[in-house]
């Protein structure tokens, strides 16, 4: 994938990351747990980031340590194991996105 690709990918995570945010900001566990439309905004956004990390070239993602498998993981089960999600642990993985969200910047920063 070219270089311009590459950016955009990285691009979708950020922004990705931004809605999730914006999705769950000021909600508690049981706000989150009654709002549908909420939810499937959330878990879409998760699906767009494991997507996007899967396209970025590994010898970017290489040059940043952090476990890239498990966005990628996390993607795939949203998409084929639907059935099984425990919404519970999608909020509390929409608390661990500002680790990720930096390294993302950084990859932004340094790379393009």
């Amino acid at each position: 994938m070219n270089k311009s690709n590459q950016k955009i990918r990285i691009e979708h995570i950020k922004d990705a990351i931004l809605l999730i945010n914006s999705f769950v900001q000021n909600q508690t566990e049981t706000d989150f747990l009654a709002d549908i439309k909420g939810q499937n905004a959330v878990l879409y956004q998760f699906l767009i980031i494991g997507e996007a990390i899967r396209n970025v070239d590994n010898s970017i993602l290489d040059k940043y340590s952090y476990p890239w498998h498990i966005p990628k993981s996390f993607r795939n089960f949203i998409a084929h194991e639907y059935h099984k999600i425990k919404l519970e642990s999608v909020f509390r993985a929409t608390k661990d996105l500002n680790t990720l969200l930096e390294i993302v910047e950084q990859i932004l920063k340094n790379e393009f």
